[in-house]
């Protein structure tokens, strides 16, 4: 690339502001960011401890509900005893305790009871005390099941969908929503017998307060995982109650458990995430923000962007100083440079008086004084070579005047008919035909069938030669005879033909002409020979003088003609043609020539 000193002298400034200075930013930012990170990692972690435990606490509210039946002594009675012990006290003392532990939250949707003396099941939702039910195969529950067989005195059923316990109350469409439930079995104390279980489902408004507070909504997203990773709450409704199955959790699960963050980055999501595990009894739940670099470094962009804008500042006015000075010191040379390509162009003047005293005013002085010299130079002799080498290009043209070639052969064929010599007539046509075709310089494209005529005319020639010994067919398609070809691309083949591949004990001389139509888009056109042919290496060089791009001298001389025609298609084609060439083992040789039927536009001459 070849920079002039304006670019370079812009280049080096713009090089010399930039660098220091977005090293600087580059610094700034890299430990604006750090610091950042570092503080909001810990103030956030600190502030999802705290709802961490304030979230515990409220479960254990919620699951603690069920020890107040322990201290209510009559109810206590009615699950050792049964319902029908007592039916009309024992059903009201039932119906009184639902009522009671109903009211005591408001985020209470429904509560069940389950008595297992005689398998009785009550409900109450939304205040509304069902009767009576049994409840036979109170096992097919899978959380009383689980409870039934474990020590633990209480089981969360992750968020999900409001349901009939027992098929008791009647929940209305519209009314359900997503709640937790708190499963409590009822023992005996202390006994440790068991009595019967009781269900409370909470809807999530509590949980959804408490959460509200610990992140930023739209900005950040906040989620809350039991031990088998269901999602007990999230930022994005629509994920509550689903497993999470996400990679970044995994990470987090399998952590080191005194770290308390990391950095993620994915399609969905990049910056920091900071999580905290809950403690006993909700051993293995998690709970866990996710910070978008987006917000983690706001601050420290905007410090960024300041510094840049101050930066651009600087810039343009370096920038439109250096333009100053680099106007003022290449503006002579941009003169001279203009003033080269004048006489480059054969304009033989300079049209300025002065460069300065400099060293580019001298080179602008010696610049003149070399004008001049060429000027006198060109006066005193090429003109006169010139014009010499034009009055004897004249004569030479007048000499060899086309028309008066084309009217001797003319004359001398005449001659020859009325002395009965039609092959000679014959031989004639067939000479002027080709001098014919090969000076009109006005056509270099041409129909193919020209092309071929050109060539038949050479070997009616060669026919006349050898006689007997040469024979000659062309095999053409109907159809490719009005095809645009190059001119002059078979006859210097045919041609090689009799320079290298018969010799003087030639026998059977043939040569064979093919075109026809590959397809829609290319034809193909041959030339083949029953001469001695060439050997493996002769055909390997004559390979690599065609097709290498920088063959050696010899080669060169050896495939000139071959050369200039695969080189000529190349052009014509737009490297869309293509050559090869074949020799038999027993002899013989074939040229091969694939090319497009349409010729591009750029390319063709009338």
């Amino acid at each position: 690339m070849q920079w002039g000193i304006r670019k370079k002298l812009i280049i080096l400034l713009l090089v010399a502001t930039v660098l220091p200075f977005g090293t600087s930013i580059a610094v700034t930012y890299y430990q604006t960011t750090q610091a950042l990170n570092d503080r909001f990692v810990s103030t956030n972690h600190d502030l999802i401890q705290k709802g961490e435990e304030d979230l515990a606490a409220y479960f254990d509210e919620v699951a603690d509900m069920g020890t107040v039946l322990y201290r209510y002594t009559p109810f206590m009675n009615v699950m050792r005893g049964g319902v029908s012990a007592d039916f009309n006290n024992n059903q009201e003392e039932v119906r009184r305790l639902l009522a009671y532990l109903f009211n005591t939250r408001p985020e209470i949707e429904q509560m069940h009871l389950y008595i297992d003396k005689e398998k009785d099941s009550y409900t109450n939702f939304h205040s509304s005390i069902s009767g009576r039910g049994k409840y036979e195969n109170i096992f097919s529950h899978p959380y009383y099941a689980q409870l039934k067989k474990n020590s633990t005195f209480s089981i969360i059923e992750p968020p999900h969908k409001i349901y009939p316990y027992n098929h008791l109350s009647d929940i209305p469409d519209s009314e359900k929503k997503k709640v937790l439930s708190f499963h409590n079995i009822i023992r005996d104390v202390p006994s440790d017998k068991f009595l019967g279980f009781l269900s409370i489902d909470i809807n999530l408004s509590k949980i959804s307060s408490l959460s509200n507070r610990l992140y930023t909504k739209g900005v950040e997203d906040l989620y809350i995982m039991d031990d088998q990773g269901n999602i007990v709450y999230s930022s994005n409704e629509k994920q509550i109650g689903n497993k999470n199955k996400e990679k970044w959790f995994h990470h987090v699960k399998s952590s080191d458990k005194s770290s308390k963050s990391l950095e993620w980055q994915d399609k969905k999501f990049s910056g920091e995430i900071v999580y905290e595990r809950f403690s006993a009894p909700y051993k293995n739940w998690y709970i866990v923000k996710r910070i978008p670099y987006d917000v983690l470094y706001q601050s420290a962009r905007e410090t960024a962007l300041m510094n840049i804008f101050i930066g651009i500042i600087t810039l343009i006015i370096v920038l439109l100083a250096t333009l100053f000075v680099s106007l003022k010191l290449t503006a002579p040379i941009k003169v001279l440079s203009n003033n080269m390509k004048k006489v480059e162009n054969g304009e033989l003047e300079a049209d300025f008086d002065s460069l300065g005293n400099d060293e580019i005013g001298m080179l602008g002085r010696n610049f003149k004084s070399m004008i001049t010299k060429i000027n006198q130079l060109i006066d005193r002799e090429y003109k006169l070579e010139i014009e010499n080498k034009s009055s004897q290009l004249r004569v030479l043209q007048s000499q060899i005047n086309p028309h008066f070639l084309y009217n001797a052969l003319q004359s001398i064929g005449t001659l020859a008919l009325k002395s009965n010599a039609a092959s000679v007539y014959s031989l004639l046509t067939s000479l002027s035909n080709i001098m014919r075709y090969s000076m009109n310089m006005k056509e270099d494209v041409v129909p193919l069938n020209l092309e071929l005529r050109h060539v038949k005319s050479y070997l009616v020639l060669q026919k006349q030669r050898f006689e007997d010994k040469f024979e000659y067919e062309l095999q053409v398609e109907k159809e490719v005879e009005q095809v645009l070809v190059p001119k002059m691309i078979l006859q210097p083949i045919v041609e090689n033909s009799f320079k290298h591949g018969f010799d003087q004990q030639i026998e059977e001389a043939a040569v064979t002409i093919k075109a026809h139509a590959m397809d829609e888009e290319k034809i193909k056109l041959s030339v083949s020979d029953n001469g001695r042919g060439i050997d493996t290496q002769q055909l390997k060089d004559l390979r690599g003088a065609l097709f290498e791009e920088s063959p050696s001298e010899e080669e060169r001389s050896e495939a000139i003609g071959l050369k200039n025609i695969y080189d000529r298609l190349q052009i014509y084609y737009s490297n869309q043609a293509k050559m090869s060439v074949e020799s038999g083992d027993a002899g013989g040789f074939t040229v091969t020539i694939e090319i497009p039927r349409v010729m591009p536009k750029e390319v063709k001459q009338s």
